[in-house]
């Protein structure tokens, strides 16, 4: 696997990450709620809920590859279109993050734990994994490995998007409510998710 290939797939993962999706959702409640203390829980829980989930992509995507390389063909080209949808779907969203805060008193151990089961067993997480982790596999180069180093770097991410979240809401509670920096961020973040959609798309047809 090639620096350039990693660090696309780094690049896309961080856009993707800070798509308020359910799980980061969940997060901002907490913080909004009850402060900078459940960054730290939330974050990890977070990372175990995308292992749990990117594990069991992992397992199927192995099955297609080595099933038929026309299906993990396909499989790419739905991928891209995934891309250019979550694109779309974002740049659309205006500029709503709608998260209440939690006030009820819980302990680091169930907010972790919350946090890992709105990840893990969220269907559209798996579905998700299997479309986009696709795009930057070497059909040619050991499976396994690159698999071990998308996940660390994956994981590594969640983490860190997640823990920066609830400290930017607990810290910085006006800019999360604020509908005009939430229209910018969804409409940046769109525009990217698009622009990494098409370029996979020409990418494979310059192949």
């Amino acid at each position: 696997m090639s620096f350039e290939n990693w660090a696309a797939f780094a690049a896309a993962s961080t856009i993707l990450l800070i798509i308020p999706g359910p799980t980061i959702l969940l997060v901002v409640s907490y913080a909004l709620g009850q402060g900078w203390r459940t960054a730290l829980p939330m974050a990890v829980g977070v990372a175990l809920g995308d292992f749990t989930a990117m594990t069991l992509s992992m397992l199927g995507i192995g099955a297609l590859l080595a099933a038929s390389a026309t299906v993990f063909t396909v499989l790419k080209v739905i991928g891209a279109g995934y891309l250019v949808y979550l694109g779309i779907k974002l740049f659309r969203a205006g500029g709503t993050l709608k998260a209440e805060p939690r006030t009820d008193a819980v302990s680091a151990a169930r907010m972790m734990a919350h946090a890992w089961l709105v990840t893990a067993l969220n269907p559209k997480s798996i579905t998700f994994f299997v479309a986009f982790l696709p795009q930057f596999l070497d059909r040619h180069a050991d499976f396994w490995t690159q698999m071990l180093i998308f996940e660390a770097t994956f994981l590594a991410l969640a983490f860190t998007n997640a823990f920066g979240y609830a400290l930017i809401a607990s810290r910085a509670r006006a800019i999360v409510r604020n509908p005009k920096a939430i229209r910018i961020f969804n409409r940046t973040g769109g525009t990217l998710l698009v622009g990494a959609g098409i370029a996979t798309v020409a990418m494979r047809s310059g192949n």
